[in-house]
């Protein structure tokens, strides 16, 4: 079923492509403005206005908690009666050091904290807390997508591989904008959003 959406598209397909489109242009938008440089690092509310950014034009749940329980093949993220009191636990985890932050970002992808778009919009949440604390991103070109997608699924019980899968990934280029848009179309691409490249989005 296709979810609700502002656009008033019911098929699946389309609104894929749509999302795709919108938000990838909203998350060029994000880094040019220097919008994203604004947000405090590793707070759920710089999550929240992240995810909002990127989805307000599509969806009414843009930058909201979920209501709804969800999973992903057989693993349920965190229930919603605990949603809120998880988000709160996160917010107070130490983020001084690459450790520290992959372990904050994969307590974060447990909570999964909304309906649609979690992924995309935590992994920019992710590089604001690595360019802020270690002065580094992930060059997200060079992370695999199976490796980096089986990492993540393994990561509730053991988080060695999402971590050196990651720091294999670092550079230090953190405003380089290549490297970010090159980053959003791989960071799309690991949830099958392969229809536009970020860069071409500019002369749409």
């Amino acid at each position: 079923m296709t979810i609700q959406n502002k656009l008033g598209i019911s098929d699946s397909f389309k609104l894929a492509q749509a999302e795709e489109r919108i938000s990838k242009q909203k998350a060029m938008e994000l880094f040019e403005s220097g919008r994203l440089d604004k947000l405090d690092a590793g707070t759920f509310e710089s999550l929240s206005e992240i995810h909002k950014f990127l989805f307000e034009d599509i969806y009414d749940f843009a930058g909201e908690i979920r209501t709804v329980n969800i999973a992903k093949g057989n693993f349920r993220f965190a229930p919603v009666m605990y949603l809120a009191e998880a988000l709160k636990n996160i917010d107070k985890m130490p983020q001084s050091g690459f450790e520290q932050i992959i372990e904050k970002y994969v307590e974060m992808n447990i909570a999964h904290p909304f309906r649609e778009g979690n992924g995309r919009s935590m992994r920019i949440w992710l590089d604001l807390m690595l360019k802020k604390e270690i002065k580094k991103v992930v060059d997200w070109s060079k992370v695999d997508k199976e490796d980096y997608l089986l990492a993540m699924e393994r990561s509730p019980i053991r988080d060695t591989e999402i971590k050196h899968v990651l720091k294999t990934a670092l550079t230090d280029d953190i405003n380089d904008r290549e490297i970010y848009m090159k980053g959003i179309d791989h960071s799309y691409y690991y949830e099958g959003y392969m229809t536009y490249r970020t860069e071409d989005l500019r002369h749409l």
